[in-house]
């Protein structure tokens, strides 16, 4: 069966999964990280590319990367091309160092970014590198660390935290919060231990197949396709979701749009930020534009209004059909 062909425009973000041959070893030691990340900064500029998230484990590496003008498949050929000669020479070993094809998912929106951002830099901790929060900011093979510390050259460390506020240290605050908030994640079956033959138990062989970040990745791509289909067909625009969201907290249109913060109308404009962003595909920049408000305030009412929509049930096919 003939490989599908990847999904690759300038201006998307994916999520690149790479690991070794037969689970081998692709960094020995922090000369091999090192040479790695050099080769990858000097790609990302000189393809124009942005990275918002990254984590080196030793026998794979994840990557958020924005690509520019040059093609996704280009940038990662030169750089596994390039570090595999590197890696084989000073190893004095031979043959194929990755296994098959790297995994490329396509982040489509904000939030889903966010939380990107999150699972990857938490790889460290999942994979038992570091044992706690407080090792994993003194890590050095993570963006974490460096959006903590803002002194990465090539990591997009501005675009990350102005998610979370304007300034840079508030903003710093929030995105370690965000972090700790994750830790509950880890706290799973898929976290325990393995049996007396070193194999993983299954419960944990099937809590990571449900969790698979990939896999859920693609659902949530395909469940996002369909109802942008559906609110295609019911030509329903930002005016018209301000209105059916106004509506379930009997409030009039207007008072979404102006400024104000009643309890109701904070979980009204969330729930319409979040909407908009996730289902009619705006970004929190053209979202802030259209409200008047700055895009760190937009990104944290998109957070906002995702908690509302996951905490209370608030379901938008219901409401439009109300």
């Amino acid at each position: 069966m003939p490989r599908q062909a990847r999904i690759d425009a300038p201006g998307i973000a994916h999520h690149i999964i790479c690991r070794g041959v037969d689970r081998c070893r692709i960094f020995k030691d922090n000369d091999d990280r090192d040479h790695f990340l050099s080769r990858l900064s000097a790609l990302l500029t000189d393809c124009d590319a942005r990275c918002y998230a990254w984590a080196l484990i030793p026998n794979h590496f994840h990557l958020l990367l924005r690509t520019g003008t040059t093609p996704l498949t280009t940038i990662m050929r030169r750089l596994l091309t390039a570090y595999a000669i590197y890696f084989n020479r000073r190893h004095r070993r031979s043959g194929h160092l990755f296994q098959n094809r790297y995994k490329s998912v396509i982040c489509q929106n904000e939030p889903y970014l966010l939380e990107l951002v999150r699972y990857i830099h938490l790889n460290p901790l999942r994979s038992r590198l570091v044992a706690d929060l407080a090792g994993l900011e003194r890590y050095r093979y993570s963006g974490h660390r460096q959006l903590l510390a803002a002194d990465a050259d090539w990591l997009d460390v501005n675009f990350v935290l102005s998610h979370f506020a304007a300034h840079p240290a508030e903003a710093r605050r929030g995105y370690r919060t965000f972090i700790a908030e994750g830790l509950a994640e880890l706290d799973t079956p898929a976290g325990q231990g393995e049996d007396k033959t070193g194999k993983p138990r299954p419960q944990v062989q099937q809590a990571v197949a449900a969790n698979d970040f990939a896999t859920r990745a693609l659902a949530e791509s395909q469940r996002r396709m369909e109802k942008s289909n559906q609110l295609r067909r019911l030509n329903l625009n930002l005016e018209q979701l301000a209105v059916v969201v106004a509506r379930s907290f009997n409030l009039d249109p207007a008072m979404i749009w102006d400024p104000g913060k009643q309890p109701q109308r904070v979980k009204a404009r969330s729930l319409l930020c979040y909407w908009a962003v996730n289902e009619l595909g705006l970004t929190t920049t053209a979202l802030a534009r259209l409200l008047s408000r700055s895009q760190p305030a937009v990104s944290q009412a998109v957070r906002r209004g995702q908690q509302l929509a996951r905490q209370e049930g608030w379901q938008l096919e219901k409401l439009i059909n109300l």
